[in-house]
């Protein structure tokens, strides 16, 4: 697995869950989803600007269908999340040597949980999610859990 020497361009998202779809989350001009899966809708994508980057677009898709496993991994382990609970994810595009690789972190936030539970829930999620399998072992992906 390669490690990012210096980054030089980065793309963020926000997922989330919006049981109010009246309420406007993205500003002024940023691209705000609304996304869903077969028989699962009310996701949210929030955050990439008008003219996204590669990467941008790369963590806006992977955020998307990884809150939907972290979801999936929550009621294996029979865990009831909380309702204001997102996932942030960070892709970079960096030098290593003469070439360039790709990293990601990952900041999962589930008030109230347990930091083992939620981290526990986010292992699971990585084997389920299939944008986490394709790049399993080819790029660096950290996690931060926020519970308050």
């Amino acid at each position: 697995m390669t490690t990012i020497d210096k980054v030089l361009f980065s793309g963020n998202s926000h997922a989330t869950v919006n049981h109010d779809p009246n309420v406007q989350r993205g500003e002024h001009g940023v691209l705000n989803l609304d996304l869903s899966a077969d028989g699962d809708e009310g996701h949210q994508f929030i955050g990439t600007e008008l003219h996204p980057r590669a990467e941008q677009l790369f963590s806006g898709a992977w955020s998307a269908c990884y809150i939907s496993a972290f979801e999936i991994a929550a009621s294996m382990k029979k865990v009831n999340l909380p309702s204001d609970y997102s996932v942030d994810i960070q892709v970079s595009i960096g030098s290593i040597g003469n070439g360039f690789c790709l990293g990601a972190q990952f900041t999962v936030r589930a008030p109230g949980l347990a930091s083992e539970t939620i981290e526990s829930i986010a292992r699971l999620a990585h084997q389920i999610c299939p944008y986490s399998k394709a790049v399993h072992g080819n790029i660096e992906v950290g996690l931060n859990v926020v519970t308050a």
